[in-house]
């Protein structure tokens, strides 16, 4: 069973460092995937990998951390939340010793491999254990508050601390740094959680996960790779996947979650957030690198500044929604957040549009954070302990489908204009487009539901005397 909410809804000291652990894990698989970004020069040339093959480094990564992070969220409810959380964190320990002693492309691809897989492990486990730990209410809304922060201040610190250990010591270090925090949590955990799975004996659905898998697997490299022909195999098998959960007697993503409204927008509203974002954060490290030409450490330190405002974002998000609703606030937060990126569009070759850039960013980043908190309380909320895996892979698994289709797509539109700040330009008027429809549907999808009522209760009185 997992560590029982505290009945007071008072912050006991063993739920404080129950958070601290679990939110400093995810942290840390955040940072995991932006630390290297802005090293990959560096890397390539450290272990022969040409430029046109970089950015495998990062898909390298984000095709596993996607493809198995449902399959994993549905395990962690099946087999014990904690125990996979220790073997992802674990798995992690040992790509980052491999990735970071790498002399040549094939193992550092591998340990890249196994860093997007132990993410896929830990971090729906790690979500899942933070929701059962804590009541539904207003201190889970803080927590998932302090959650949305890290996280998405994990892949502006991920850019700041790459540029700085490539700056000052070397590239391994973007690998190294996950030793020796992976070995505290690994010291801390059996210690503070106890471990959970289901309740009575349940069988995985072994064709949805080998579906789903697949499935997500060939979509996103069809993504990445611009395959329209194995993208369209991927949505077939996903397809596939949806039939065979329709008539599974155990299915590995119960469609009755899937038709909820808040667990369909708030991930909906996920895909955005983070595919927006995370080809906004992107698409600026090439101007900054390419078009004003500054250094990666530099580069690093002006995306620390408005990362600032991803924590104080994450640290209010959840009184605002205390106060305000999600509703409201995941589409107040996301209109933030694309309103913010459109004077971007404006950004020229004069390193003073620095003083467009900054102020953008950090309130992109405010809106960006405050969305996120938004998203996971409107997904995870209103479901029982046994479901809260299944509902936090699907949150996951909406954070890193995003976060790896969102770059190749944005990309793919900046590189139909042959200037490549035209191309950037175009780009994010995408992004602002897209981010602004979303929060239209997202608020016409999440608008209040009134119950029907059965045809007998709503009669006129007289007639239903009448009829007996």
């Amino acid at each position: 069973m997992t560590t029982p909410p505290d009945a007071s809804n008072r912050m006991t000291t063993r739920l404080r460092l129950t958070m601290f652990v679990l939110l400093g894990a995810q942290f840390m698989l955040s940072v995991d995937f932006s630390i290297l970004n802005v090293a990959l020069p560096q890397i390539g040339s450290g272990v022969g990998i040409s430029a046109d093959e970089l950015p495998w480094i990062a898909s390298a990564y984000a095709l596993p951390a996607a493809g198995f992070t449902l399959l994993f969220g549905r395990i962690a409810d099946l087999f014990g939340r904690r125990r996979l959380f220790l073997a992802g964190i674990t798995l992690l320990t040992l790509a980052s010793v491999l990735g970071g002693m790498a002399d040549s492309g094939a193992p550092l691809l591998t340990a890249r491999v196994l860093q997007g897989l132990s993410t896929a492990m830990a971090a729906p486990a790690a979500l899942s254990l933070l929701t059962t730990s804590f009541s539904e209410g207003a201190m889970r809304d803080r927590v998932l508050g302090l959650n949305g922060a890290l996280l998405s201040g994990g892949f502006t610190v991920g850019a700041l601390v790459g540029g700085t250990l490539v700056g000052l010591l070397s590239w391994r270090w973007a690998f190294l740094i996950n030793v020796p925090v992976a070995i505290a949590i690994l010291i801390a955990t059996p210690r503070l959680i106890a471990d959970s799975r289901a309740p009575e004996k349940v069988r995985l659905d072994v064709p949805g996960a080998v579906s789903v898998t697949a499935g997500l697997l060939a979509f996103i490299y069809g993504i990445i790779d611009r395959s329209l022909l194995i993208a369209a195999a991927g949505v077939l098998l996903l397809g596939v996947f949806w039939a065979i959960e329709l008539r599974a007697p155990a299915p590995l993503a119960s469609v009755r979650i899937l038709k909820r409204p808040t667990v369909k927008w708030g991930n909906f509203a996920g895909l955005v957030v983070f595919t927006m974002e995370s080809a906004l954060i992107f698409l600026m490290t090439l101007y900054l690198q390419d078009v004003l030409h500054y250094a990666p450490l530099i580069t690093g330190l002006i995306f620390g500044v408005p990362g600032l405002a991803a924590v104080a974002a994450g640290i209010i998000a959840g009184r605002m929604i205390g106060r305000f609703g999600t509703r409201a606030v995941l589409t107040v937060g996301l209109s933030v957040q694309g309103l913010a990126t459109a004077p971007l569009i404006l950004l020229g070759t004069d390193r003073i549009m620095l003083a467009v850039l900054l102020p953008a960013l950090f309130i992109s980043f405010f809106g960006h954070v405050t969305s996120i908190v938004a998203y996971t309380v409107t997904a995870t909320s209103g479901l029982p302990d046994s479901e809260q895996g299944l509902a936090t892979g699907l949150t996951a698994l909406s954070q890193q489908v995003a976060v790896t289709i969102g770059i190749p797509i944005l990309s793919a539109v900046a590189a139909t204009r042959a200037v490549q700040l035209d191309g950037i330009r175009l780009a994010l008027a995408v992004d602002v487009a897209v981010t602004l429809v979303a929060v239209g549907l997202i608020w016409i999808g999440l608008r209040p539901r009134v119950e029907p009522v059965p045809e007998d209760s709503a009669a006129p009185a007289p007639q239903a005397a009448a009829s007996h």
